[in-house]
């Protein structure tokens, strides 16, 4: 099953006037960036991406809209991007932009944002394993989740009950017979997680790892399929390995005789893999066969977000199916069980089971949905558009005069460089803020730059997911921006790409 969808253009801009306010915004000044979908805090403005720019000479950063006011001097704002509420269409704060495709069995949903996340690069903040680390087939960490526990003791104790009534002369015994049938149940969804895996590795897609939890399994890859056949053969695997273990656990079956333990766990073994791949191929988001139609649809419409769209639809209407279908099924007697007419602890449990599971159906598509719209945003976001003019100024220039310096070439960032020409460090912006104006002709620039690393430099050409991945990488306030030559471009401050996603996020697909 699979949480992320679509893609598409993004804009980053403010369609909003521009209102007087109090002052610039400053960068974090511990250096670390604004997670790119986290909302931008309402009373913090700041130079805005899509101000009208000014004129001002060729060169690079040309195309970066400038205030007519220097950077760090005191001057009217537009007004900051208010903070959308979060919904199915709006990232939460703390969410990151890019997100992971999850693969589910068992009726867990891919995409309710469990180490939902991007795929970063090496150099990421550690993550949260969520569980007990079992081992790492395929180079892939494979997590059981708390709630695994939870699960199995109810599967125990369940299973337990049915084997009473089968065989009965095993007593306590058969607590330990169910046990081993909910390890073996959970191997066999271990199965068919590691099929979305493999697949995922082969089609060059990093997976971040597979937790066994309380529904399921869950595969978090980090990158969408790149064409319609690869996301339809990525989810069509699971169900399909499943339907294999369903039909390898009956061939064993006949062999062995009836009405002993042996029989029992493989008949068992059996039907509850055929059940994971029945369920998972109903065709609605975020059950596998609803990624399977998103293809067929993304197929046949050439836009994935299409496609998106609908699966996530029909996975709605999955949702009520269940919370109202079951339990009638269950009562009417077509399950296999006796009909019933009066309401006893049975039908209230099957009630609730029918609304845990209508309820993660909902959710899964509802965030599929918000996935897509993420994706289909982040295009826009780009490197060049949001990039701020850069004036290059020598180690010991005051700041004053490096400022006018800026205002007279309608620049809004300062670099320091060097005898020949090169940057060596970045004027932050809350260094510029924070020194009062009567004592800037005595304060040079380098007193308030940060030295360049590495990670500081990204290419003027980056774009979305590529961008926010290399932010992430290496946390800063602002980023030199080069062109390929290696030839200034301007700063990108961290808070712009922030707003810029925020208010692509808040703007209808």
């Amino acid at each position: 099953m699979d949480v992320s969808g679509g893609s598409g253009q993004p804009r980053s801009g403010n369609d909003e006037p521009a209102r007087p306010q109090s002052g610039p915004t400053a960068p974090a000044a511990d250096g670390t960036p604004p997670d790119p979908a986290a909302a931008s805090t309402p009373g913090t403005p700041g130079p805005d991406p899509q101000d009208p720019p000014k004129a001002a000479p060729d060169g690079p950063g040309a195309e970066t809209p400038a205030p007519d006011t220097p950077a760090g001097t005191p001057a009217p704002e537009t007004r900051a991007p208010q903070t959308p509420a979060p919904g199915p269409d709006t990232p939460e704060p703390g969410h990151t932009p890019h997100p992971p495709a999850h693969h589910a069995a068992g009726g867990e949903p891919h995409g309710t944002g469990r180490g939902g996340g991007p795929g970063r690069p090496p150099r990421r903040k550690p993550e949260p394993g969520g569980g007990l680390l079992m081992g790492r087939p395929f180079g892939v960490p494979v997590y059981v989740a708390p709630s695994w526990f939870l699960v199995a003791a109810l599967i125990t104790w369940v299973f337990g009950g049915q084997l009473d009534r089968v065989l009965p002369e095993l007593g306590a015994a058969r607590y330990l017979v169910s046990l081993f049938f909910a390890v073996a149940f959970y191997a066999s969804v271990l199965v068919h997680e590691l099929a979305h895996t493999v697949a995922a590795l082969r089609f060059k897609l990093p997976v971040r790892r597979i937790q066994l939890q309380f529904f399921g399994g869950v595969s978090e890859i980090e990158k969408e399929a790149e064409t319609p056949g690869r996301e339809f053969v990525l989810a069509f695997v699971g169900p399909l390995l499943s339907l294999v273990l369903s039909g390898v656990f009956y061939l064993a079956l006949l062999p062995v005789e009836p009405g002993t333990v042996p029989g029992v766990l493989l008949a068992g073994l059996m039907i509850s893999n055929l059940l994971v791949a029945a369920f998972n191929l109903l065709p609605g988001l975020p059950l596998d066969g609803g990624r399977m139609l998103r293809a067929v649809v993304w197929k046949i419409t050439g836009k994935p977000m299409h496609g998106t769209v609908a699966a996530a639809w029909v996975g709605r209407a999955l949702a009520v199916s269940v919370l109202i279908g079951l339990p009638l099924l269950t009562q009417s007697g077509a399950l296999g069980s006796d009909a019933v007419d009066n309401v006893g602890m049975d039908t209230v449990m099957d009630a609730l089971l029918a609304a845990i599971l209508a309820a993660i159906i909902w959710t899964g598509a509802g965030n599929s949905l918000r996935m897509a719209r993420l994706r289909e945003h982040l295009p826009e976001l780009r490197a060049r558009a949001l990039t701020r003019r850069a004036v290059p100024v020598p180690a010991d220039t005051p700041l004053s005069e490096a400022l006018r310096r800026a205002n007279a070439s309608g620049a809004r960032a300062l670099v320091v460089v060097d005898s020949e020409g090169g940057p060596v460090s970045l004027v932050r912006e809350a260094g510029i803020v924070g020194v009062p104006e009567h004592r800037r002709p005595w304060v040079p620039v380098s007193t308030l730059a940060q030295d360049l690393t590495d990670g500081m430099r990204v290419s003027a050409e980056l774009s979305g997911e590529e961008l926010l991945d290399a932010l992430r990488a290496n946390p800063a306030s602002e980023y030199l921006v080069v062109e390929d030559t290696g030839a200034i471009y301007g700063v990108l401050s961290a808070a712009d790409v922030e707003r810029a996603f925020v208010k692509a996020m808040a703007r209808p697909s």
